[in-house]
């Protein structure tokens, strides 16, 4: 018998030899896995394959959606909100349907449960289309909503898996399904942003680096357990655990646990998702061996998985048909909306000027300056960013380009195949419905992935976007954060580490170059440079947060900014510390 370790560190190897290798020859990695499982599965001293369904279920899709959720742009995400929702929870709905429908119709014997189970495995599509987008260098508006669709459309989906199976067994009602349906997603929404608010708190206070990191692995699955113990989706629950913990940790956490998070879950992410592809590669001997016995070959299972990809894609191209037909409604009215916003500025640059000449003559004589000011700082920040977005919408409209990349892309992955292999052990017919579930997934990453780039070169997008910011968002963000620094300066709020002042004299001879290097002549005047430029770290990361706030940058910039502030700041508290150590 194989050693059950060494068959894992293998995996292991496969995995990041895949990915590294696939792409070079434009081939993607879960193509490669798959094909690399069903190759070894062939082999005849390799015994029949199989994992247990809770295994997948609890501990894999946990974290592979945690993951993503931690990397969801916020700010691009909250824009188009709207149009990421409909395709993640209305299309995934309504592609569930209309699929259970159909096998209900054309399988004999399946109830439609089973058949609506089966459609929810077949709906959400996966985030491989991301990756290969970014490299295509698309509209980052289209990268974002293929993104922002294929997190949640997976939570959306194993909601309603859950929910039909569980009708399987206790016969199906509509009204009870929706009511569950209701229950699991209301549940895992309060304890998922509980458990990722807690975890901030928690972590940001946990100074060990290491405890910090076998903490952060935990919480997908402290989200997950106590949420299915109430009756809610775990799955929902660590996907907004993961929302929560992915916006909040450019406040709260260190550049230390910021860095080795990003790179962790990278990791997790790439691991679990090319082990699902090559397990299921591994057990598809099994499953076609299976389907051979009971269908007398493998054409039933074919023609059923190449009927429901081409309804998946035509409620899908009608979606989103509709979809840009209201998006383009709505940016004709975006010229009346920024004429309202520009006069509500003009309004406030009125009351704020009176304001602070003659407080008593807006009724405001003993109230609370602080709060006033708070109240219109706030009314800024709306402003700002409502003004932001509309200027997003302008600058990157959605047209029957788009539209047409958005539908392409839409290809079933990862998550069909862990969902697929989730079904109970006895699901009637299981070996036809996971059979049919592989083919889907199979059919579309080589139809639709294959052709991708072809379609994006086709309808003339390809390189209008890119997959980082741009270089002049970049330059304006940069020195809107020297400008942070130097006001930091010239007000003296900088402090050390310690909380100590800085010597005035030193102050003054920093000016303008405490974002530069100092010449190093004398250690002390040195370690007092390193301090400065320390403290105006801080300076320029409170900017960022603001910057984020308003919406004036793109996520991509606003990463981009924080990662070089943080590898800054450990390069110089470095640089400080080996100085005292000497």
């Amino acid at each position: 018998m194989i050693d059950p370790l060494l068959v894992v560190l293998a995996g292991v190897v496969v995995v990041a030899l895949a990915t590294a290798i696939g792409p070079r020859f434009n081939v993607a990695g879960p193509l490669v896995l798959l094909a690399v499982g069903a190759g070894v599965s062939l082999l005849p001293f390799v015994p029949p394959f199989a994992v247990d369904p809770e295994i997948i279920l609890v501990g894999v899709l946990p974290p592979l959606l945690y993951s993503a959720a931690v990397q969801l742009p916020a700010i691009e995400f909250r824009r188009d909100f709207a149009p990421i929702a409909g395709l993640s929870v209305v299309l995934v709905v309504i592609s569930s349907v209309l699929l259970g429908l159909f096998f209900w119709a054309v399988i004999p014997g399946l109830g439609l449960a089973l058949a609506i189970a089966l459609g929810a495995i077949l709906s959400p599509t996966d985030a491989v289309a991301t990756s290969i987008a970014k490299r295509l260098g698309i509209s980052p508006r289209v990268v974002t909503m293929l993104e922002g669709e294929s997190l949640l459309n997976d939570a959306t989906a194993l909601v309603l898996l859950r929910t039909a199976v569980a009708a399987v067994a206790s016969g199906f009602a509509f009204g009870d399904a929706v009511a569950d349906f209701a229950w699991a997603v209301a549940v895992a929404l309060v304890l998922g942003a509980v458990i990722g608010w807690v975890n901030l708190r928690v972590r940001e206070r946990l100074a060990n680096p290491a405890a910090n990191t076998a903490l952060s692995f935990t919480i997908p699955f402290i989200a997950y357990l106590p949420t299915e113990h109430l009756g809610g989706s775990g799955l929902v629950a660590a996907v907004v655990a993961g929302i929560v913990t992915g916006q909040g940790a450019a406040r709260r956490f260190t550049p230390e646990q910021r860095i080795s998070d990003r790179l962790n879950w990278r990791t997790v992410e790439l691991v679990l998702e090319g082990g699902v592809f090559l397990v299921f590669g591994l057990e598809l001997k099994d499953i076609v061996g299976a389907n051979l016995r009971e269908h007398e070959g493998l054409w039933h299972g074919t023609w059923l998985a190449l009927s429901a990809l081409g309804i998946v894609l035509i409620v899908r191209g009608l979606w989103v048909a509709g979809l840009i037909w209201v998006q383009g409604r709505r940016s004709r009215h975006h010229q009346r909306s920024q004429d309202r916003i520009e006069g509500a500025q003009d309004r406030l640059d009125r009351f704020e000027a009176v304001y602070r000449e003659t407080p008593a003559h807006f009724g405001v004589r003993g109230a609370d300056p602080v709060r006033t000011e708070r109240r219109i700082g706030w009314m800024r920040t709306r402003i700002a960013r409502t003004m932001a977005d509309l200027d997003y919408y302008r600058d990157t409209p959605l047209g029957a380009r788009h539209g047409t990349v958005i539908v392409w892309a839409g290809m079933r992955g990862v998550v069909t195949l862990a969902a697929a292999q989730t079904l109970p052990a006895n699901t009637p017919q299981r070996p036809l419905l996971i059979f049919v579930a592989f083919l889907v997934a199979l059919f579309s990453l080589v139809l639709q992935g294959l052709t991708l780039a072809a379609v994006v070169r086709s309808v003339g997008l390809a390189g209008t976007g890119g997959e980082g910011p741009t270089r002049e968002e970049q330059r304006a963000l940069d020195a809107e954060l020297r400008q942070a620094a130097s006001d930091a300066l010239g007000a003296g709020t900088l402090r050390r580490r310690d909380g100590a002042a800085f010597p005035p004299e030193l102050l003054e001879r920093a000016g303008a170059r405490i974002v530069q290097p100092p010449d190093e002549d004398a250690s002390t005047r040195v370690r007092d440079f390193l301090e400065l430029r320390l403290a105006s770290i801080e300076a320029m990361r409170r900017r960022l947060h603001d910057a984020g706030r308003d919406g004036r940058y793109s996520t991509a910039a606003l990463r981009h900014a924080l990662a070089e502030l943080d590898a800054d700041q450990l390069s110089l508290e470095l640089r400080i510390d080996d100085g005292e150590d000497e």
